[in-house]
């Protein structure tokens, strides 16, 4: 498995395991979690994302668990996870609205319940999930300075950000932003050409994909695009989840896929990716069925 390093301090694997539904699975015991675990790392597969709201925040503690069960896994992985949405569930249920919120004050209590509800001593990736349109930049990038410096956090970063979200709080901050977690994927191609992409390609920062398989509804996709992934993945001997993938692992910015499921088959098949080569011709084939036409 290819690694890519995002920072002097963190190195990730190209394909990355998301946890947003690990809560949701009918076991959810430490065990069935050390299976998917053990299933992501045979096949070098060491960086596992999370965010406190995943499950209703509960999807850290089930990963607690597992870690507590066996705390040899800790070394074998990198832990990415997420703060600042606030929604009326789980531990927030008395709130009246769902909302963001980066002040010092709730950043510091997200991590602090992160690490012990998943029961680790520093987080390698902290996030902020999502732009707030009340950030006062200053105060959140001096928290997340401050959470670096405590060892708490070793590296930060953020998700669903614009390029000059990222900016604005880049500026206020001594440490480097070191990643950003967007959608993309044959569902969503909006980001070849809106700038997000180019601006990180220009600025050398690695990029985190979520959704790449569409929120899962390109595993049933009908018509042309359905058809050019099924025929492509019939010519590598892999199914159209992985053409869907290899989609994006061509593209020069060296996306990180970030795939979740709780079947653990389709553990076991997410590397499957890798085996697809796609050339520009073909590349280009399924950039146009997505599109719906053909590029000007």
């Amino acid at each position: 498995m290819q690694r890519v390093r995002l920072s002097d301090t963190l190195e990730f694997s190209r394909l990355i395991y998301g946890m947003w539904r690990l809560g949701d699975d009918t076991d959810t015991s430490p065990s069935y979690v050390e299976q998917k675990i053990q299933t992501c790392l045979e096949q070098g597969i060491t960086t596992f994302d999370q965010a406190d709201i995943y499950g209703g925040y509960a999807a850290e503690a089930v990963l607690g668990g597992a870690l507590k069960a066996n705390p040899s896994l800790r070394d074998r992985m990198e832990i990415v996870t997420k703060c600042d949405i606030v929604a009326p569930v789980g531990r927030y249920a008395d709130a009246k609205v769902k909302y963001y919120d980066t002040s010092r004050a709730y950043i510091e209590k997200a991590v602090d319940l992160s690490l012990a509800d998943m029961g680790i001593e520093n987080i390698d990736l902290l996030l902020i999930h999502r732009p707030d349109p009340l950030m006062d930049h200053h105060e959140t990038g001096a928290v997340l300075d401050d959470l670096v410096k405590s060892g708490k956090v070793k590296n930060v970063g953020v998700s669903n950000f614009r390029p000059w979200d990222w900016e604005l709080l880049q500026s206020a901050m001594n440490n480097r932003l070191v990643t950003n977690q967007i959608e993309i994927s044959l569902k969503e191609i909006s980001p070849f050409t809106n700038g997000d992409l180019a601006f990180h390609q220009r600025i050398g920062t690695k990029l985190m994909a979520w959704s790449p398989l569409g929120g899962g509804s390109l595993i049933s996709e009908g018509g042309k695009l359905g058809g050019v992934m099924d025929e492509i993945g019939g010519s590598f001997g892999v199914d159209r989840s992985a053409v869907a993938v290899a989609f994006l692992l061509a593209h020069p910015a060296n996306l990180l896929p970030v795939l979740g499921t709780n079947n653990l088959g389709r553990i076991a098949k997410i590397s499957d990716a890798l085996k697809v080569s796609l050339d520009r011709e073909t590349w280009y084939r399924l950039y146009e069925s997505a599109l719906g036409n053909e590029v000007p």
